[in-house]
């Protein structure tokens, strides 16, 4: 089996097809926008699974995550190189790493983390001209057979179950 079924990502799909994004590069094939820029634009945290706003940076769920609690710290500019950040934006986005870590602990009591980023298209980013930070939670026994046999990653629950618990920690933490 190499697909499992997972409800969310046909809202995202649909709402991507409408809004005229190539869900392949994360670009708006009308404005040449990243799908980063597009949420941090929308302003609808819930539907897109934003858990935090900051001045330079947002925290966003990521939608094709490689466990429960997969979070992105995006910058609000739209750059593709952490050497164009500002002081200010690469700072935030340090802090806010951070926080992801302390929320990640506090809903879901991950027992380690995998952190970083693909820089450029080379390295394997998906969105390569919107650089973000991948905070991915991990587990002892997280890894089983299916991504080794069916090639399949197997998610324990829904990601607005996931947002929801996450929205309590970063609630609890304010």
């Amino acid at each position: 089996m190499e697909h499992m079924w997972s409800p969310w990502r046909s809202r995202h799909m649909t709402r991507s097809a409408a809004a005229g994004t190539d869900t392949g590069t994360g670009t708006d094939t009308s404005t040449g926008e990243s799908v980063f820029t597009l949420i941090a634009r929308r302003n609808n945290d819930e539907a897109d699974y934003v858990l935090w706003r900051g001045t330079h940076a947002y925290v966003v769920m990521n939608l094709y995550p490689y466990n429960n609690g997969h979070l992105l710290v995006v910058p609000y500019r739209e750059i593709s190189t952490w050497l164009a950040l500002s002081d200010e934006e690469r700072t935030e986005m340090m802090e806010l790493v951070t926080r992801c870590m302390s929320w990640l602990t506090d809903a879901l009591r991950p027992e380690g983390f995998n952190v970083g980023m693909n820089v450029g298209q080379a390295a394997g980013a998906g969105i390569a001209d919107h650089l973000h930070m991948h905070v991915v939670p991990r587990w002892s026994a997280d890894t089983n057979f299916m991504p080794t046999t069916a090639d399949t990653k197997v998610l324990p629950e829904s990601l607005a179950a996931t947002w929801s618990k996450l929205r309590q920690a970063v609630e609890s933490a304010v």
